[in-house]
């Protein structure tokens, strides 16, 4: 069985074995990568305008390609973090993201701010499996549910402020949603040097680039296709190649996963069955979570013409009762069960589409048909982020806990991706009142998301055994992971 390291020098690294000190820093990153989601999905109407001419279909790689490169990453830096150090890996992410945001504010045109997006992304893929990392084991196993539940919860606070602050940040400039990261990331950095305590495995092995690669290109692919199909035409050469290639690179990674010891999805990892059912259940939930935040900005700017300040916090009561409702739903979900509290929140999260499909027309009415299905939606995520987060990590073992967040994280980014994708294939150009039509297909598109992620729930053992990692030699003598049933 492995053994986590846990590296002590002076006493500022000794001292990180405080939870208050880590948990400050380490869930400042968790903060800026969750706000930045929330910040640039409000600020989308804005960056539109100011690189006008270009349609919504090529807006929408501002998202897409942050998350389908995230994605891609996180399982590779998972994997690096533990081989070479949490904190090191921590610290470099944040200082990555730090830089590229400013790059972002900078770019002057669509291409540069998508090119600044990916590297800010890989910073985002090197600080959210490390953060976790970092966390649960200041906490100890006795309050895992209890971290679990914060570092959700700091997820939710980031939702529930970015709308309102990205929209007061848009009235300067869009540019200020990027640069509004960088204060807080420089104080970050140069606490968390001091504070920060390393934690290594001693046996973690290289992650295998080219799977990446197989993974980005067939996401991308997809992605492609379904933005581009009703523009382009669905039989024409050009999407039926794209869905092609995204078909060949899965195929090539599911063999290469299976060949290569250090796989981008480790076998060994997801034949865990609660393991796996949790990771599917994310990705087809984030889909419609994906769908339901870009959308709701395009609706209020879009069809009921509000402002984007006013937009902003016409959104923001969703995401804080999600944070609210994130950290008691940690504590339910390991007292009871995962799969029980995210049952209750795939139920809610569909139904507030539901209501909006019955309730919202061309009219404004925000306060009777908007309001109640933005409530009962946040709620709903407040207790579906921590059911799956702990879902998908809960019955691995520490030393695995940082690439086990990964794989969970690399099956939000990629469902959130999918979900921008067929998004903008339903909305299409509908103006006037075949927008609403539209809309209340991508709010079918989310309901439907939402309650098959509760089904796939339904699979996951009440009980799921923790699994314990050893290493074994394999033919070529290098080591290979395999799960051993614990006691």
């Amino acid at each position: 069985m492995t053994q986590l390291t846990a590296l002590r020098g002076d006493t500022h690294s000794r001292s990180a074995a405080r939870p208050t000190l880590t948990a400050l820093v380490v869930l400042t990153g968790v903060f800026l990568s969750s706000l930045d989601l929330f910040i640039v999905n409000i600020a989308f109407p804005s960056i539109s305008h100011s690189f006008h001419g270009e349609s919504l279909r090529s807006m929408s790689w501002v998202l897409s390609a942050y998350t389908i490169v995230f994605a891609s990453l996180l399982v590779p830096a998972g994997r690096w973090a533990d081989r070479t150090g949490r904190k090191k890996a921590f610290l470099l992410g944040l200082g990555i993201f730090t830089a590229s945001s400013a790059l972002c504010a900078v770019a002057p045109s669509l291409g540069l701010l998508v090119a600044a997006r990916i590297l800010q992304a890989s910073g985002g893929a090197l600080m959210l499996p490390t953060s976790l990392g970092l966390l649960l084991p200041a906490f100890g196993p006795a309050r895992k549910g209890a971290a679990i539940g914060l570092w959700s919860a700091v997820g939710g606070a980031a939702a529930a402020f970015g709308p309102p602050i990205g929209g007061l940040l848009v009235q300067a400039s869009w540019r200020w949603v990027f640069l509004v990261n960088l204060p807080l990331s420089l104080i970050a950095l140069v606490v968390g040097v001091r504070v920060l305590r390393e934690i290594k495995d001693p046996v973690a092995h290289k992650a295998d680039l080219l799977g990446a690669a197989l993974l980005s290109i067939a996401v991308a692919s997809l992605a492609a296709a379904i933005v581009e199909g009703s523009s382009w035409g669905w039989t024409s050469a050009s999407i039926l190649g794209a869905f092609g290639l995204a078909v060949i690179a899965s195929t090539a990674l599911v063999v290469r996963s299976g060949r290569h010891p250090n796989p981008i999805i480790e076998p060994a990892v997801i034949r865990h069955r609660a393991v796996a059912l949790a990771d599917a259940s994310s990705l087809v939930f984030f889909a419609g979570f994906g769908a339901m935040v870009l959308g709701g900005v395009l609706f209020l700017t879009g069809v009921w013409h509000e402002s984007v300040l006013r937009a902003g916090f016409m959104i923001a009561p969703g995401p804080l009762v999600a944070s609210m409702a994130a950290f008691p739903g940690g504590l339910l979900g390991a007292r009871f069960s995962h799969r029980a509290v995210g049952t209750v929140g795939s139920l809610l999260f569909a139904g507030s589409a539901i209501w909006w499909i019955t309730r919202i027309g061309v009219t404004p009415d925000y306060a009777a048909a908007y309001l109640p299905g933005s409530l009962g939606g946040g709620i709903g995520v407040g207790l579906m982020l921590p059911a799956l987060g702990g879902a998908a990590t809960a019955p691995l073992p520490p030393e695995r806990s940082a690439t086990g967040t990964a794989l969970y994280a690399m099956c939000r980014q990629i469902g959130l991706a999918l979900g921008v994708s067929c998004l903008v294939a339903v909305l299409g150009t509908a103006t006037g009142l075949h927008a609403v039509h539209a809309f209340h297909h991508a709010w079918i598109f989310m309901a439907a998301c939402s309650l098959t992620a509760g089904l796939i729930l339904q699979a996951i053992p009440r009980k799921a055994r923790v699994r314990h990692v050893r290493v074994v030699a394999c033919a070529a003598e290098r080591p290979a992971y395999v799960l051993a049933a614990g006691k």
